[in-house]
């Protein structure tokens, strides 16, 4: 099979902006990792993706945009193609070397137990914009196949997994606004579900109490004390006893019992509780892990970190450790399942979504 170089964006649950990444693939092999790229959103569009994001709670039609979800999806769309034009030209990039851009967009909401999930960005107009063929809408497929629609990385875990000389079975860790585990073990599907809150109760504590976007390498959270009767009450929901396959909206533990903390002791307690419903996820794996790989924004945050390694099973690496970009695998894997799309190879499984049986999806745009 031939390698395609491909591009791939994330825009994930923290609302922080958009990374974008190279790589040459055939679907199923790696063959290169190549440059990465982000474009922050501003403080407007930030302020915009949230109020799409209240907005969107109450919609019922994947395909409706009312008020500020319309004006976001421009938004996303723009601002993807801003951010794909800028790597471009950053990285003498010939354009007609790209086979396809794999383009997440932006998710505002995600009910798969209602066989709703909402990603906002048009495919179609990005293609005509940049001329360049555009797979989008990756989940749908899936969560109307009665999946959970989330999470879809694993399966690039595993070819990344492929290249890795780490003891195994392997475990990833993504944090993102909301966090995930996919085990890894050879020969077999991924096995993969979100864990719980990731970044995102953090950011939205720190953006309410201080007004900075996030809680710079936890340093706030360094200063605190967790209070553990909090973290006990939020890991007492039913989500963490669950049995996976299972997924998570970004609202789901927006609003944790912290109002009676400072901002430090609330800080280290939220961070707490996302460290703490990580490690309880994996009582749920069928096997334990020699090494956990840490990936997304939450492995830049040295509090979360350390919580993490006094929690977990096994030697807990930082995505960076192993040759990785942390910040970018996400991206990276958008361009990787653009080219299964391309090829109809699956992207989910019966492991990772719960889907009956392993499904492609996606949706590929043509330029005009």
């Amino acid at each position: 099979m031939s390698f395609l170089a491909a591009i791939g964006t994330m825009s994930g649950t923290s609302l922080d902006g958009v990374d974008v990444a190279l790589i040459e693939t055939d679907g199923e092999r790696i063959a290169r990792q190549g440059p990465v790229g982000y474009r922050p959103y501003s403080a407007d569009e930030q302020a915009l993706l949230r109020r799409a994001l209240a907005e969107a709670a109450a919609l019922a039609d994947r395909r409706a945009r009312p008020g500020a979800v319309a004006a976001a999806e421009t938004m996303v769309t723009a601002a993807h193609a801003e951010a794909i034009e800028e790597f471009l030209a950053k990285n003498a990039i010939d354009r007609r070397a790209v086979a396809v851009i794999g383009f997440h967009g932006q998710t505002v909401l995600h009910r798969p137990e209602a066989r709703l999930t909402v990603q906002i960005g048009d495919g179609k107009a990005l293609a005509r914009r940049l001329k360049l063929a555009v797979a989008y809408d990756f989940r749908a497929a899936d969560v109307a196949a009665g999946g959970e629609g989330a999470p879809l990385v694993p399966v690039y875990h595993r070819a990344l997994a492929e290249n890795l000389d780490v003891p195994k079975p392997l475990a990833i860790v993504n944090i993102g606004g909301v966090a995930n585990l996919t085990l890894i073990v050879t020969g077999r599907d991924p096995v993969a579900f979100d864990t719980g809150p990731g970044n995102a109760p953090i950011d939205d504590l720190v953006r309410a109490r201080t007004g900075a976007a996030h809680d710079v390498d936890g340093r706030l959270a360094a200063k605190g004390r967790v209070d553990e009767a909090v973290v006990a009450r939020v890991l007492a929901d039913p989500f963490f006893a669950k049995k996976p396959p299972k997924s998570l909206d970004r609202a789901a533990f927006a609003s944790l019992p912290l109002a009676d903390l400072s901002v430090e002791d609330a800080a280290a307690t939220a961070t707490a509780v996302t460290a703490a419903s990580i490690a309880r996820a994996f009582d749920h794996l069928p096997e334990k892990p020699a090494t956990i790989v840490v990936t997304g924004g939450g492995a830049r945050n040295s509090t979360l970190m350390s919580m993490l390694r006094k929690r977990l099973p096994g030697r807990v690496l930082r995505g960076d450790n192993v040759g990785w970009w942390s910040d970018a695998v996400e991206a990276q894997a958008f361009a990787y399942l653009a080219v299964r799309t391309l090829k109809g190879l699956p992207l989910t499984f019966p492991t990772t979504t719960g889907v009956p049986r392993p499904l492609t999806g996606g949706v590929v745009a043509k330029p005009d």
